[in-house]
């Protein structure tokens, strides 16, 4: 059974209302997301509020909207916010992403979306949602983020290897190429990537690559890549 809530070094994160608790995923995306310039950030679908609570950690200057559809969570992401350093940058609002008219507005858009399109599906209907890419279609999700981007604004994902070059297509056809692409493997001798973070963006530019390695052979034992990456984070590191 998981924690009901998680530690990290400068906020915890409680998630016993949330379907989806704190994962590498979303850690791997807010330490990786470069935050410096960003003012007005936009995270869609919260969830427990991680990725608003990374955002604001990691830039002083930035005001998170963090966008939830299911309310329970969205309680859970204000308190969250609320209980942590930066509660007065961060404004958790429960809403269906799909069902809001944005205009340019944003420098930083995050997301950790579901993404599963042909599993099985849970009986538990609110799993369901966080989990399967029903809630939020890559097609959609691809439209919403080209309104809502300031024309120098950035997009930030993180998505399974075969949802991500579907992402990479749609982002396409709303005007947004890839930026930075990271390539993350699970441990040293991973041939296939776990997952892909993306940053996106309006303006042309060649597309930065790298790969992130997890963990060496063993499992706990992190690189030292992963451990730099999320230092400022993990109470472990």
């Amino acid at each position: 059974m998981p924690n009901q809530y998680f530690r990290f070094k400068q906020f915890t994160v409680n998630q016993d209302r949330c379907a989806m608790k704190v994962g590498t995923d979303g850690v791997l995306l807010g330490s990786w997301v470069e935050v410096e310039k960003a003012r007005r950030v936009l995270d869609i679908g919260t969830g427990t509020g991680l990725l608003a609570l990374m955002v604001a950690q990691r830039n002083e200057h930035a005001f998170v909207h963090a966008l939830e559809i299911d309310s329970d969570a969205a309680t859970q992401a204000g308190e969250n916010a609320r209980e942590s350093a930066w509660g007065d940058r961060i404004t958790v609002v429960q809403g269906d992403f799909l069902a809001q008219s944005f205009d340019g507005e944003y420098d930083l858009v995050v997301c950790n979306p579901p993404y599963f399109t042909q599993s099985l599906k849970s009986p538990d209907e609110k799993r369901t949602a966080a989990r399967h890419s029903d809630s939020l279609p890559l097609d959609r999700l691809a439209k919403g983020v080209s309104d809502a981007l300031a024309d120098d604004g950035v997009f930030a994902v993180v998505l399974p290897l075969q949802e991500g070059e579907m992402l990479v297509n749609e982002c396409r056809e709303c005007g947004l190429g890839i930026k930075r692409k990271a390539y993350v493997c699970a441990k040293t001798d991973s041939q296939t990537p776990k997952r892909v973070l993306l940053e996106f963006s309006k303006k042309s530019a060649e597309t930065v690559e790298e790969r992130i390695v997890i963990e060496k052979s063993e499992r706990h034992d992190y690189t030292d890549q992963y451990k730099a990456l999320t230092k400022d984070f993990y109470l472990k590191f």
